[in-house]
């Protein structure tokens, strides 16, 4: 029988969000394919260093450990590699204990196809082409970039979501970019008992709110925020669509416009996604980060 990744969590990487890819970038655009496939010949002994999504994807392999019938969580490696360049990809898995087994080598086409044949819940990558691609195919994805500092040193997963446009459509945020905070306000308490559509990542939401049901709420590895612009009024519809969606949010700021960086950094999060870059480069002070090429604002 085919194996599938029924009631698994699987999470989508490029070779580049994994590891420190960026002198073998530099080689590529300096003098072209043919030396950059020779350097990574040459070198696929040398361990690659970790990348900006390193931590959180060996945080999330970690969650294995006990559950012998099934993984709860698989990783699958994308990469614009050929097979030949990944060696050193899958040596450097295979040298930090990383238990990967299943990828795509593209030879310079965007993969971001196969991680819907996957069943991914998730795409990571450092290539805003690819990933907007994939947000435009209904897959969950962010191009990620790395903290400046050190960040989570704790076992436990923490995940922080932008509301509308990466949780929610922007529907909502349609109205502010068009009548400002009045009319905003106006529509959102008019429209607060109407479920919010969903964004590119509420099934993402879905997938590790499943996955926390495996745990209970006393001991689980994983918990989430939700880390919001908004405020009253505004606030009731989003809980009240979090509730019609039966999904656990474990924490919920609304901070009216506030920077959400210090309250990024006090919630401990692994990884923070949101559609605006200016939020991303703030927070990226503290944390990994991942910009979501979704609504209105990317489309100026």
């Amino acid at each position: 029988m085919p194996m599938d990744f029924k009631d698994t969590l699987v999470i989508a990487i490029s070779s580049t969000a994994l590891f420190d890819l960026a002198e073998s970038h530099r080689i590529y655009m300096e003098s072209g394919v043919n030396s950059y496939a020779q350097y990574q010949i040459d070198h696929e002994d040398e361990l690659l260093k970790p990348g900006a999504a390193f931590g959180l994807v060996r945080k999330l392999l970690a969650l294995n450990e006990g559950a012998e019938d099934k993984p709860r969580v698989e990783v699958i490696l994308l990469s614009r590699n050929s097979a030949d360049t990944g060696l050193r990809v899958f040596n450097s898995i295979e040298n930090h204990r990383l238990h990967i087994t299943r990828a795509a080598f593209t030879s310079g086409n965007s993969p971001y196809l196969y991680a819907e044949a996957f069943g991914a819940h998730l795409f990571l990558s450092t290539n805003p082409v690819d990933v907007t691609q994939a947000i435009e195919a209904g897959i969950a994805a962010a191009t990620i970039v790395a903290p400046t500092q050190a960040g989570n040193e704790s076992d436990i997963i923490k995940f922080a979501f932008d509301g509308d446009a990466v949780l929610f459509s922007d529907e909502s945020e349609q109205i502010f970019q068009s009548g400002g905070l009045e009319e905003f306000t106006k529509h959102e308490k008019a429209s607060a008992q109407k479920p919010l559509e969903g964004g590119p990542f509420k099934n993402f939401l879905a997938a590790l709110h499943k996955l926390q049901k495996e745990f209970g709420t006393e001991d689980c590895p994983i918990r989430t925020a939700l880390v919001t612009a908004r405020s009253a009024p505004a606030h009731e519809r989003v809980i009240r669509t979090l509730r019609y969606w039966d999904i656990r949010i474990d924490e919920a700021l609304f901070l009216g416009g506030m920077d959400k960086t210090k309250f990024l950094k006090a919630f401990g999060a692994d990884v923070f996604f949101d559609d605006q870059e200016g939020h991303i480069e703030r927070a990226r002070e503290h944390i990994a980060s991942g910009h979501v090429p979704n609504g209105v604002i990317n489309k100026k």
